[in-house]
């Protein structure tokens, strides 16, 4: 995922009512009346919120009978998780470093 994409990702769904429906969507497929009622905003809210995750290609959707069943799409959240874990190193230092503080503290404690 390129930067100018993954910015796009993250800054569409910093929005409260479309990361709550990331949210719901996270588990399992559900149709916009079913996402009306769990979030309590107006159905046209919820389809323009829809129409914009899936314009960036955060979202899916499909017929069923007369509704639409949206769900998310594994890719973009995959490829976040890839650069999220990339800050892992970063942890992974201030905790060896937290942890050498630590045993230097108790050795000075136990003197």
């Amino acid at each position: 995922m390129n930067t100018s994409v993954m910015q796009l990702t993250l800054l569409t769904i910093a929005e409260p009512n479309r990361f709550n429906i990331v949210e719901l969507l996270k588990k399992g497929p559900r149709s916009v009346g079913e996402i009306v009622q769990a979030l309590g905003i107006s159905q046209p809210h919820v389809s323009r919120h829809l129409r914009i995750l899936g314009e960036v290609g955060l979202v899916k959707s499909r017929s069923k009978a007369q509704q639409r069943i949206y769900s998310l799409e594994a890719g973009p959240f995959q490829e976040l998780d890839q650069w999220f874990d990339s800050f892992s190193i970063l942890w992974e230092e201030r905790l060896d470093h937290f942890e050498e503080y630590m045993l230097e503290y108790e050795k000075k404690e136990d003197q």
